[in-house]
């Protein structure tokens, strides 16, 4: 599994800069304003030489009676207790503050590697204005600009000597991993031991019952799966109870050991920005996923319910129009037999290969039937295509201006292969190259 690194500190220290910088492009949405990120963001960074995954946390004020700024507290308490690296991030432009030397003594008791950032120093006179912060007795300050870059290289090689081995487990291919992810209370422990014909975890209709991740191997039809239910938070810690609500740290380090994302929504309750936050996540992971809406027979239904509620998902995950939706109830067993048929489906697209010529027979159609829009006033060409990969199914394709690609053609020319190949299950990846001389 990846290592996590947590970004914490004050609002607008500009923790969302330096996640950006990290990154590598604009994922989280950055402001002057105070308390812009509310929630927390995650990214597989993989830019570097090893890689991991990082959280962006809304600010964090030790004492504040604000109800807005308690809940960025409680979330960034959190992502420290899940995180394997902390970087405290603060402001060289508002100087030491008494809530960063409260966060710092709370920091010294914490038995991780924490990096203390200085940021927003963009130059020597800012550099001398941040000695004032080697008065909080810390050996190693980094003083840096997330936003011009200074200083970031050196804070990441040290980052790098620091981070833990990632401790891949050693991948049977014949075993398919299906990991159960979504917000607490959604059913998944109770979906899990429906699928597996006996109560191998608790299902509780209170929220946060589970805290762990449990793996479990089963066959069936003569096939090996494990399946994994990411019901909850690692309390590794004193962690207070209304902060579960705010965990998918777990469901992260599963999403990345599994093949098959099962995406569990409450039908009573419809689609949240929580959902849409951890399907974003296992699409951004290339991973296989079904959307699982339990608790169907819960809901009082007419004849254009379902029609209303697939329009929905589709409007609300639109980068995920491939991933196939079922309707269940864990508690009545009602249509839970059908998961596991269509898991076998979705896994054999995302495991296929298709022949270089046969590709290139699709390609061809497809580039010459609809030609790709100019690009910097020239036309763009195409030579061939052909597949490096699976789990996902990956495609390199040679052209003449490979960051000339408009993304609508990009999606184009994976639906031609969708259609072509019969990858409707599964997400497809395709990188532009040019053709060397």
């Amino acid at each position: 599994m990846k290592p996590v690194i947590a970004i914490v500190g004050r609002p607008n220290v500009g923790k969302s800069t330096l996640f950006n910088r990290l990154v590598g492009r604009r994922k989280a949405m950055v402001d002057d304003m105070p308390g812009v990120t509310r929630d927390r963001n995650y990214a597989t960074v993989t830019r570097f030489d090893r890689p991991f995954i990082l959280i962006d946390t809304g600010g964090f004020e030790p004492v504040t009676s604000d109800l807005m700024l308690q809940q960025m507290r409680e979330q960034s308490q959190l992502a420290m207790e899940e995180a394997d690296i902390i970087l405290f991030v603060m402001s060289g432009r508002d100087g030491l503050t008494p809530a960063d030397t409260e966060v710092v003594e709370m920091l010294r008791r914490v038995d991780k590697p924490v990096l203390y950032l200085v940021n927003k120093v963009d130059g020597e006179k800012q550099e001398q204005d941040a000695c004032e912060f080697y008065s909080l007795g810390i050996e190693r300050l980094y003083t840096l600009s997330a936003e011009h870059n200074r200083g970031v290289g050196d804070m990441m090689d040290d980052l790098m000597e620091l981070l833990p081995e990632s401790g891949d487990e050693e991948r049977d291919d014949e075993v398919t991993r299906v990991a159960v992810v979504g917000r607490p209370n959604v059913g998944k422990s109770s979906l899990v031991n429906k699928l597996l014909g006996y109560e191998r975890v608790v299902a509780n209709p209170e929220a946060g019952t589970t805290r762990d991740s449990i793996d479990t191997p089963f066959l069936h039809q003569d096939r090996r799966y494990l399946l994994i239910d990411t019901a909850g938070i690692r309390r590794k810690g004193l962690t207070v109870r209304k902060i579960e609500k705010y965990s998918v740290v777990d469901a992260l380090r599963s999403i990345e050991r599994a093949d098959v994302v099962l995406i569990v929504l409450n039908a009573e309750e419809g689609v949240t920005e929580q959902d849409a936050r951890i399907a974003g996540y296992a699409y951004e992971a290339g991973k296989a996923c079904i959307f699982v809406v339990n608790k169907w027979d819960a809901l009082s239904k007419d004849n254009s319910t379902v029609g209303t509620y697939v329009e929905t998902i589709r409007r609300e995950f639109k980068y995920l129009p491939f991933a196939p939706i079922l309707f269940v109830s864990a508690k009545t067993g009602q249509r839970v037999a059908k998961i596991m048929n269509e898991v076998d489906v979705v896994m054999a697209q995302y495991a296929k290969r298709v022949s270089t010529s046969e590709l290139n027979k699709v390609f061809s159609e497809a580039t010459d039937t609809h030609h790709a829009p100019m690009s910097h006033g020239r036309r763009v060409k195409f030579y061939y295509a052909t597949q490096v990969g699976i789990k996902p199914p990956t495609f390199v394709v040679f052209t003449n201006q490979p960051d000339g690609i408009h993304f609508s053609y990009e999606r184009y020319l994976s639906n031609c292969f969708r259609e072509a190949f019969g990858f409707n299950g599964t997400p497809l990846r395709l990188i532009f190259r040019g053709r060397e001389r």
